[in-house]
């Protein structure tokens, strides 16, 4: 079948869909949006492709960038032809969110009810990372369920761990308690199904991981929770994951071959900064006894598997440890007063090293450290091979052989992120290349005192490019908010897909009438948002007033906990009550009581921060009024945006008006979406930010959204021409 049929039948698919479901109907700019999917994953070249030489022909890769707006409905519009395509062209959907909260509603909602309305039968499943589910032999050992053999089975974890909140009896009883429901099968191993979740060092200690995990070998395997959800995989033509796994997993078997599958990015404005998080790196100078423990280990297991390089792990370690402790003293040294100032709001104390260049006093122990670490990996690599190899010749020692594995395992990251981030910190680059980014951190503890040192690239898109599309055939990048400042470009920039050929553009715009439906209001404080105190004051009297004019439910979105304690403060003693403070409850019990007032006719109001600024859906009273403290600019503290605005100056371009700005823009069109999610709201948003007003700039960031009326008041309340 031509691409050109291939694209019609898929398109024809969506449609009789939409004419066939009550829930699902056709909105303004949906089948537009369809359609160019269907286009898109049609024309493309999936898999390998030979001529009649045997020679690879150069593949057709197609790329689509659509903004949905809200209320588009573009699940649908790429759900029904991507699916369509994929069964007539016999291969997979993967789909990527942005958070595992949006994977559980694809595949309990939107899939389930399009299933039951395509003519063509399809099976779909939820993909995730191995450290949500639990490893049933680290909990069977831990919940004291082990045996006598393995007796010592991660005693040095449990000893070294910051077990803060958690004494070892508590901590026990919640292994118990875990291991009670998981064999009586009321809980099915996912971390994300448990009624209350677990801090994360009461869940670390249990979670599968691969450098723990000898697959098959394992005598849990059969009942292996992630194993089990893999099965589920294996037949579906559908298969939901996140931005995270996706890049976490490039190179690996574990989702799809991206050359051979079709790829939709939804909530695509999440990719560079998930991009970002993956591929920088950081290491603990202070807190080194896990390398003593691990070179305990791979010496006794290496000794029993009979691999001889293990007589080199002590010196390995020994080098290795009181390297990375002499780094520590020359960072103490070389940035004491840095390093020693006082922790600000937005995290500890930090030095970031300019133009990433490593003082010449560290660049001698970075390469031992770099040299020592591969050595030591090494060894362990031979051991693991050694270990396997044991386990494949003798099944009835698996369990013993299991225990081996994972205790190596347990600790084996550590020392892969000592090597990379060393390998990290010690590139180089030449203007007008752009550097990594470098940072030392000190933070203090009950006493105790952590040096960390940390890398990161600066530029998602070269990252993206590299890693991601260079394997991509066909892919639709989506989202609500991927124009800034009504364009394309600095998305693209971020995402790598700039000057691509393959890539193309659409925007959708949304079927509600904003100019009716809702009110953009910005606020004319005359203190300047850059003086934070005085401005924070007369925002918080102006943001109270407001406040008190609320009918039924609003959100209030801050910039920072010290702007959102001082509005807490302020209110009157009958407001108080009908605020309901991000922090105070956990999210989901926060939403809930929110609904419940909402629902008995109660004022609620929601005080959050910058991540209740997207991601809430409050249609209708839930949300009648948004109250933007401040414009979202970035921390001003990021050493990775720090580094890339002086990258570019160096090179003569303007950071803010390149990278700040477009940044603010989308940050803030996600912001005021909060505020109409139907045809029939009714929303203000308020802004008590003047720079909307003042600057050109201000101008451009209300180009990027949608297209409310706008209204100009100061600070008492009074209408501005």
């Amino acid at each position: 079948m031509s691409p050109e049929h291939t694209a019609q039948n898929a398109l024809a698919a969506f449609d009789k869909v939409v004419s066939a479901a009550g829930d699902f109907r056709s909105r303004p700019g949906q089948r537009l949006m369809a359609q160019r999917v269907a286009q898109t994953f049609s024309e493309a070249t999936l898999g390998k492709m030979e001529n009649e030489d045997g020679e690879e022909n150069k593949p057709l890769r197609s790329i689509a960038v659509i903004q949905a707006g809200t209320g588009v409905g573009k699940s649908l519009a790429y759900c029904a032809p991507a699916i369509a395509v994929a069964l007539a062209r016999k291969t997979r959907v993967l789909i990527s969110t942005a958070t595992v909260a949006l994977q559980e509603q694809l595949v309990t909602k939107d899939l389930p009810a399009l299933a039951a309305l395509m003519d063509e039968p399809f099976r779909f499943g939820l993909a995730k990372g191995r450290g949500r589910y639990v490893c049933k032999l680290k909990l069977s050992r831990l919940a004291g369920e082990g045996g006598a053999d393995d007796d010592d089975m991660f005693a040095d974890e449990l000893a070294a761990a910051s077990f803060v909140r958690h004494d070892e009896e508590a901590r026990m009883l919640q292994y118990a308690s875990l291991a009670r429901d998981l064999s009586t099968a009321a809980w099915d191993g996912d971390r994300d199904n448990l009624a209350q979740q677990p801090d994360a060092d009461i869940w670390q200690p249990i979670a599968a991981e691969a450098s723990s995990c000898t697959g098959k070998h394992c005598p849990a395997f059969n009942g292996c929770t992630y194993f089990e959800k893999r099965k589920e995989l294996v037949g579906a033509q559908v298969i939901v994951a996140n931005h995270d796994l996706l890049l976490s997993t490039l190179g690996t078997r574990t989702l799809p071959d991206l050359d051979n599958c079709l790829l939709i990015l939804d909530e695509g404005h999440h990719l560079p900064a998930v991009a970002l998080d993956k591929f920088s790196t950081a290491m603990d100078l202070s807190r080194l006894g896990w390398i003593d423990t691990l070179a305990s280990r791979a010496r006794r297991i290496g000794s029993l598997m009979g691999v001889s390089e293990v007589a080199d792990v002590g010196r390995y370690a020994s080098q290795l440890k009181q390297t990375l402790e002499d780094i520590a003293k020359t960072v103490s040294t070389l940035y004491a007063d840095a390093l020693r100032a006082p922790p600000s709001a937005f995290g500890p104390a930090r030095v970031r090293l300019p133009k990433g260049e490593l003082p010449p006093e560290l660049v001698e122990p970075l390469g031992m450290v770099s040299v020592m670490a591969e050595s030591f990996l090494g060894v362990l690599n031979d051991i693991a091979k050694a270990l396997r190899a044991e386990m494949k010749d003798a099944p009835n020692e698996a369990r013993r052989l299991s225990v081996l594995y994972a205790q190596l395992g347990m600790l084996s990251p550590r020392l892969e992120s000592v090597h990379a981030t060393a390998q990290l910190l010690l590139q180089e680059s030449e203007p007008p290349r752009a550097p990594v980014a470098k940072w030392f951190t000190l933070a203090e503890t009950d006493g105790r005192v952590q040096i960390k040192a940390c890398a990161s690239p600066i530029l998602p898109g070269s990252t993206l490019r590299n890693q991601l599309w260079a394997n991509v055939r066909a892919a639709v990048v989506t989202s609500a908010t991927l124009t800034s400042c009504g364009e394309f470009d600095f998305f693209l920039k971020e995402t790598g897909l700039k000057d691509d050929e393959a890539t193309t553009t659409l925007e959708v715009v949304s079927p509600f009438d904003y100019a009716t439906q809702g009110q953009f209001v910005t606020v004319q404080t005359l203190a300047d948002p850059r003086n934070a105190s005085a401005f924070v004051a007369e925002m918080v009297l102006a943001l109270v007033r407001d406040l008190a004019q609320v009918q039924h439910g609003a959100l209030c979105l801050f910039t920072s906990r010290d702007q959102m304690r001082q509005a807490v403060l302020a209110l009157p003693e009958a407001l108080r009550p009908k605020v309901l403070v991000q922090g105070d409850l956990p999210r989901i019990r926060l939403m809930q009581q929110h609904r419940e007032r909402v629902g008995a006719g109660e004022v609620s109001i929601i005080f959050g921060m910058q991540s209740f600024g997207e991601g809430l859906d409050l249609p209708g009273q839930l949300c009648e009024t948004v109250f933007i403290a401040k414009l979202p600019f970035a921390s001003p503290d990021d050493p990775v945006g720090e580094s890339r605005a002086e990258w570019l100056r160096g090179v003569g371009r303007d950071p803010f008006s390149e990278l700040v700005v477009p940044a603010t823009a989308i940050k803030l069109a996600q912001w005021a979406g909060r505020a109409i999610r139907t045809e029939t709201d009714k929303s203000f948003v308020y802004c008590y930010d003047r720079r909307l007003s003042d600057t050109s700039y201000g101008q451009r960031l209300l180009q990027g959204l949608p297209p409310f009326a706008r209204k100009r008041l100061d600070a008492q309340g009074r209408v501005l021409a």
